[in-house]
């Protein structure tokens, strides 16, 4: 199978470097991780060929990827509460401060992020509660091995993803693509840099469970429909 023909999430998850490549083409592997490179490249008129280029110059890395994939399962909850639930927690209340101060002082600038603090106060409320319910009912559901019973659990979990996803784009697009204006002040730079992380982070940590944990689960129910 070429790379073209691959999902984008199996790419993101198999080809070390491939994550930073779809962002720099805005191509969505977290929630859209099922598309193919061709049809997603289709979706956004790219050329898949050029994208395919770049993502093969990245093989020679793969051999020592596998770090993540090769966690067993209870290793790899663990390392998505403290790698992606424990570090959204930190991040919110800084940025919405920021948000807030950029928002005040700056109302008055057409390349204000007008409504961004409110939105991002709704991202922290939702995602709590999305992380909340993996914590205290999906994650050990998983843990124990029972995949059967947490198949709905899975597929409610991806829906919220699909909302995180549309929520992050709402962002982008109230941050103005998160381009700063000239001259813009170390409050709003900082604010900026913190989205970006945040975006980075929240697309990595939804590829992680639609794409590795939760096609575990998948895997689970593939195989006792096939034993």
């Amino acid at each position: 199978m070429t790379l073209a023909n691959q999902s984008l999430g199996q790419l993101a998850r198999d080809l070390p470097g491939a994550t930073a490549v779809f962002h720099k083409y805005k191509l969505d592997f977290c929630c859209g991780g099922s598309r193919s490179l061709t049809d997603a490249a289709a979706r956004k008129g790219l050329e898949a060929a050029a994208i395919e280029a770049e993502l093969r110059a990245l093989q020679p890395a793969a051999a020592n990827q596998q770090q993540l994939t090769a966690l067993n399962t209870k290793e790899l909850i663990e390392h998505i509460l403290t790698r992606f639930h424990d570090v959204h927690r930190k991040q919110f209340p800084e940025l919405i401060r920021l948000s807030q101060r950029v928002e005040r002082v700056h109302g008055d600038h057409p390349k204000c992020p007008a409504g961004l603090s409110a939105h991002l106060e709704q991202m922290r409320d939702e995602l709590e509660m999305h992380m909340q319910k993996e914590e205290q009912i999906l994650f050990p559901m998983i843990a124990r091995g029972v995949g059967g019973i947490a198949v709905a659990p899975v597929q409610a979990m991806r829906h919220e993803h699909d909302d995180h996803g549309a929520a992050l784009d709402r962002l982008v697009d109230l941050a103005h693509g998160l381009t700063l204006p000239d001259g813009a002040c170390n409050t709003w730079q900082a604010l900026y840099r913190g989205l970006d992380t945040l975006k980075n982070d929240l697309m990595e940590h939804i590829h992680l469970e639609n794409n590795v944990l939760f096609q575990r689960v998948d895997g689970q129910i593939g195989g006792a429909h096939h034993g």
